[in-house]
């Protein structure tokens, strides 16, 4: 009997086909771990896991406090949820973090249209969570501000690099147009740490952008006007202002997230063996990392925030010699974003900022925030990841600094 292979039409060119295919999804695979930057990539997971771990010391608390005689949730009901949300967080961010540069800015582009939109619809359907009417639903239900945080970054970096292409276009306007509407939408719900939150993004892009020292200036004394007047027209903000400049009781929450945090001491009193965090609310959202103080201690909250710094020097090191001004001006858009909102949420957990609903990027609970969360880091790496065919713009962020230096003092002479 004959142990030839039976002749199949096309066989040959169809596996060869399949070979290729594989050989070039590993290729590409390569490409990308030998482009991404693995050590930003390696603080990001770290810091998931010490959110997986601080959102199961504080889902007990949080469970308990939402249970009702009716319905008793069990103690890790919202860190199993968690931890879905987690994996599909990260597969958004690797499958982002694999993105070209150009897919990285349309994704971007697109998603901030969409969410302005989305925006402009919470007024009018929104629905209301905790006092703010600052949710939308369309199947899921969602928060537009904050898939708009990485949109808002690289929408604005790539208007502002309009300027290599012709200097004369108004692209300061147009960003500064961009901010106020979004500020305004943010004020409408009221949302006042949100859009301080955008407006230092927009501050710092704006910065980096090449605008001089006088009209930064007169940007700050713009924010100060804002502020004040936020003060005096919107009652939520003055109301959280004066609690915060009053000191407030040491029953609120600000109060208690305090106590909370340094209940542990420098150790912490050990895993599920912390008491306080029983009276507080949002302990695995907005007071996580209070929780994170009394069963695992300040030795740790110091270990969170040195990954959120060095996260930070991280991205400006890999920004020192980027020549491409567009993924210069998102990076640093993307990496205030994140940078900002973790040292909101400290900065209250610490009793050194008013009470605001902001969570901690990649530690605290989260359900399509941290979706939005991870697809922002994953824009972010996708941005930072090195490209030996990159064509020159534009000098790198040490040269854009030194330059910087050198005409203000050529001014002042």
């Amino acid at each position: 009997m004959s142990s030839t292979q039976p002749y199949v039409p096309g066989f040959g060119a169809a596996l060869a086909q399949s070979q290729l295919r594989r050989g070039s999804k590993w290729s590409e695979l390569k490409i990308w771990w030998r482009e991404v930057d693995r050590v930003l990539l390696g603080l990001i997971l770290a810091l998931m896991v010490i959110g997986t771990a601080a959102v199961a010391a504080g889902s007990p608390a949080s469970a308990r406090r939402l249970s009702t005689a009716s319905e008793k949730l069990p103690d890790l009901y919202f860190y199993w949820i968690h931890l879905r949300w987690q994996f599909a967080g990260l597969l958004v961010m690797f499958g982002a973090s694999a993105l070209s540069r150009d897919n990285a800015r349309r994704v971007g582009v697109v998603l901030a249209g969409a969410m302005l939109a989305a925006l402009m619809l919470v007024p009018l359907i929104g629905y209301e969570v905790n006092g703010a009417k600052r949710w939308i639903r369309f199947g899921l239900g969602f928060q537009p501000s904050e898939f708009l945080k990485p949109g808002f970054a690289i929408c604005l970096a790539w208007i502002l690099s309009w300027r290599l292409r012709d200097p004369h276009l108004p692209v300061m306007a147009i960003v500064t147009a961009i901010m106020g509407l979004v500020g305004v939408l943010l004020m409408l719900q009221p949302d006042l740490g949100s859009a301080v939150l955008f407006g230092g993004v927009w501050f710092v892009m704006v910065m980096l952008s090449g605008v001089s020292m006088k009209k930064i200036g007169g940007m700050i004394g713009a924010g100060v006007v804002a502020l004040t007047a936020a003060y005096f027209l919107y009652d939520n903000a003055r109301h959280r202002i004066d609690a915060f400049l009053g000191g407030g009781s040491e029953f609120d929450q600000v109060g208690l997230a305090e106590k909370t945090l340094l209940g542990g001491g420098w150790t912490g009193t050990g895993f599920w063996l912390g008491l306080r965090k029983m009276s507080l609310p949002e302990a695995h959202t907005d007071y996580v990392f209070s929780v994170i103080g009394e069963e695992f201690g300040l030795l740790v909250c110091a270990l969170v925030v040195m990954l959120y710094l060095a996260i930070i020097v991280r991205v400006l090191v890999r920004l020192a010699d980027e020549e491409n001004l567009f993924a210069l001006l998102a990076s640093a858009g993307l990496v205030t974003q994140i940078g900002g909102q973790a040292f909101i949420n400290i900065l209250v957990n610490l009793q050194l900022f008013p009470s605001k609903g902001m969570t901690l990027p990649l530690v605290s609970y989260g359900g399509s925030s941290t979706i939005a969360i991870c697809l922002g880091v994953g824009l972010l790496l996708a941005l930072t990841r090195r490209n030996p065919f990159l064509t020159r713009e534009t000098p790198g962020l040490r040269a854009i600094l030194m330059e910087r230096g050198i005409t203000d003092k050529e001014k002042g002479a």
